[in-house]
């Protein structure tokens, strides 16, 4: 495991790949771990301003706040995607992504205050729930999703479909459903992009230090 820390400090290059399973796990812990994070972190957010009047009231009378929390999050996000430096350096990485998720998670609980706050507050904590149940699940490495690509495509057909439909018959019953039915399909969605990255010789691969 110490090649591994060595990664995660900006070194060690080609040298490791996915076909160590020790790295391979470490790797699958670490990004559904800071997932659950930033989940968590939302699913509070959410909570918050939905749920909380003063805080919501405060958030209608601070627009401006909605703008830079938006800002923030796009360039930050640009900054991890494009600059090397940035994605691959401890503790920078981390900074950048803890940055990323406040904006983010700012800017969900103020366009979920807009909506009822009950419903928004449960389909996140489904996801929440979920994706702690994939956090485990991920611990282990036989089932392969790659090949379900088509399958999914379809899937989010379907939601979509459904949600048109749901527009004219609303409802709690229907929108827990349908929130619930998209927690389900994104949380496959993030196996599937896992084990595509890690999947080999592919555009969508990605070497351990990344």
């Amino acid at each position: 495991m110490s090649g591994y820390g060595d990664i995660e400090s900006g070194g060690g290059g080609g040298a490791f790949d996915f076909s160590e399973k020790t790295i391979r796990l470490a790797f699958i812990r670490k990004v559904y771990s800071i997932l659950m994070i930033q989940i968590g972190v939302s699913a509070t957010f959410i909570g918050l301003f939905t749920l909380h009047e003063p805080t919501k009231l405060w958030v209608y009378q601070h627009p401006a706040l909605f703008l830079v929390s938006f800002v923030t999050m796009f360039v930050t996000l640009i900054c991890i995607s494009c600059c090397e430096s940035v994605r691959r350096t401890s503790p920078m990485n981390i900074i950048f992504l803890g940055i990323f998720t406040l904006a983010e998670s700012f800017l969900l609980g103020v366009i979920s205050s807009k909506y009822n706050g009950e419903l928004v507050f449960w389909a996140a904590a489904i996801t929440c729930v979920i994706c702690l149940s994939l956090t485990i699940f991920a611990f282990q490495t036989k089932v392969d999703f790659t090949m379900m690509g088509g399958v999914l495509f379809v899937c989010v057909i379907v939601l979509f479909v459904f949600g048109i439909v749901a527009m004219f018959f609303p409802g709690r019953i229907i929108t827990l459903i349908y929130g619930a039915c998209g927690a389900v399909l994104f949380s496959i969605y993030l196996i599937y992009d896992t084990q595509l990255m890690m999947g080999g010789n592919h555009r969508y691969s990605i070497s351990p230090e990344e």
